[in-house]
């Protein structure tokens, strides 16, 4: 039986209906992650190193969807609770448009950026050369990866997150057997990588878009839109939390990339890239779980259920909990096998990504509970705290441990910054949750 936004939610209930949303996440990384096994095997250290330079810049510009998806999701689901589909319908199909019109623009903004910035991070020669190659096909499809993140939550508003899944799945398995095709048959590098990547993307996007004007069954469906710009607005600052935590992640990551060229070179770099492939993965339970309980919390929000909101939010942290305590568990079995895969020809690159990793991962720990702390926010549509908890999380507190502790401690000083900076943001994250929890009314 189809679970319903409207539902009284048990853990079993709530995990199953979050569960699409988890795997979607999880395989969206999946798909990354092979990008760079395959670049990394076939193409060599230095391909792996500057797709690792240049990825920042196309998820900083990639996350304008997420923000668009996930405050629009709040802000439609919202609407559904009050008990107005049409217009969650017209604001859904306006805020679709402004996200293609704002992902078309942003390609002109990608592409004179992409140079100085490989140039302000040190690269040179072929480095130069794979990284503009790389980014410049990237770009092309970026309205697509845009469209692409914006449905991903809409799916869920929609109460259709397996239809959700599916795209994913479909654009992911596209993904890899192209990046088997054009970079391990065909010898294309990373521009194969670049074009298996973009490809995926423009599938997910016309999927969605063709389900989303035809579908019967959704409870979201293209309809006239309704040009608010005040709903916009809603809009962007309920889901700039989001928007924050990608731009950020990637303005971190290009500071982690500065710091280890420094100290270790390329292969710090590529160490580096290899760690980040493997937190996607696992940081993706987490937002995903988010992602995918999101659109409930609103709709209850919305619909001034209090009490079905208590249990949401004292099930969810549970579930956060315990998933956080079995993911550092993993990490710690799975890092020699996991680090093998990826750069398991080099011993000496294999040690210190090994090294790296298991200090990293305890940050497993923690970072579940602001991931999802700010994402209950956003539900909220409260964008303001929900930003700041991302804005503090990453762009002061990781920024500055990781500029900070090197001095210190070297190059472990840059494994440890994410440690250190989750736990200043959890401090910030109970503050928030206890502070407001009488005038929402979910404690």
């Amino acid at each position: 039986m189809a679970i319903k936004l409207s539902d009284h939610f048990t853990y079993g209930r709530l995990v199953r209906f979050a569960l699409p949303s988890i795997a979607m996440m999880i395989f969206t990384s999946i798909y990354s992650v092979v990008d760079g096994l395959f670049v990394s095997n076939f193409a060599g250290k230095e391909a792996l190193a500057a797709v690792n330079l240049v990825f920042p810049l196309a998820m900083a510009l990639g996350s304008v969807g997420f923000m668009f998806g996930t405050g629009g999701a709040a802000l439609v689901a919202k609407t559904m609770g009050e008990g107005d589909a049409m217009r969650a319908n017209r604001l859904f199909s306006f805020i679709a448009v402004a996200a293609v019109v704002t992902g078309v623009a942003l390609c002109a903004v990608g592409a004179f950026a992409l140079g100085p910035l490989l140039g302000a991070l040190g690269a040179q020669g072929s480095l130069m050369d794979q990284g503009l190659m790389y980014g410049f096909l990237l770009l092309g499809a970026l309205p697509f990866f845009i469209v692409q993140n914006v449905f991903q939550s809409f799916f869920i508003a929609a109460e259709k997150p397996k239809a959700g899944l599916a795209v994913v799945v479909a654009a992911g398995v596209t993904n890899i057997v192209l990046d088997y095709l054009f970079i391990g048959v065909f010898g294309w590098g990373i521009a194969g990588a670049a074009l298996a990547t973009a490809t995926g993307q423009i599938l997910a996007a016309a999927v969605s878009t063709a389900f989303f004007a035809c579908s019967k069954t959704s409870r979201l469906r293209f309809a006239r839109p309704e040009v608010d710009f005040r709903a916009l607005g809603k809009t962007c600052v309920n889901g700039s939390s989001e928007l924050m935590t990608e731009v950020a992640a990637s303005v971190v990551s290009t500071l982690y990339n500065l710091q280890l060229m420094s100290l270790a070179g390329a292969d710090g770099v590529a160490a580096y890239g290899v760690i980040m492939y493997v937190n996607f993965i696992f940081t993706a339970v987490f937002f995903g779980f988010a992602m995918g309980t999101g659109p409930i919390v609103s709709y209850h929000y919305g619909a001034r259920n209090t009490g079905e909101l208590k249990g949401l939010f004292r099930k969810s942290f549970t579930l956060v909990g315990g998933t956080g305590l079995a993911m550092f568990a993993a990490s710690q079995l799975l890092a020699a096998p996991l680090v093998g895969v990826f750069v398991g020809y080099d011993p000496e690159l294999a040690a210190m990504t090994l090294h790296g990793f298991r200090i990293y991962a305890v940050s497993f720990l923690v970072c579940g509970f602001n991931i999802y702390g700010s994402a209950f926010f956003t539900a909220l549509n409260n964008g303001k705290v929900s930003a700041l908890i991302s804005f503090m999380r990453t762009l002061v507190f990781e920024t500055s441990t990781v500029m900070l502790l090197p001095i210190v401690w070297g190059i472990d000083g840059v494994w440890s910054a994410i440690i250190v900076a989750e736990a200043c943001a959890l401090v910030l994250t109970t503050f928030f949750l206890v502070y407001l929890r009488k005038p929402y009314g979910y404690a």
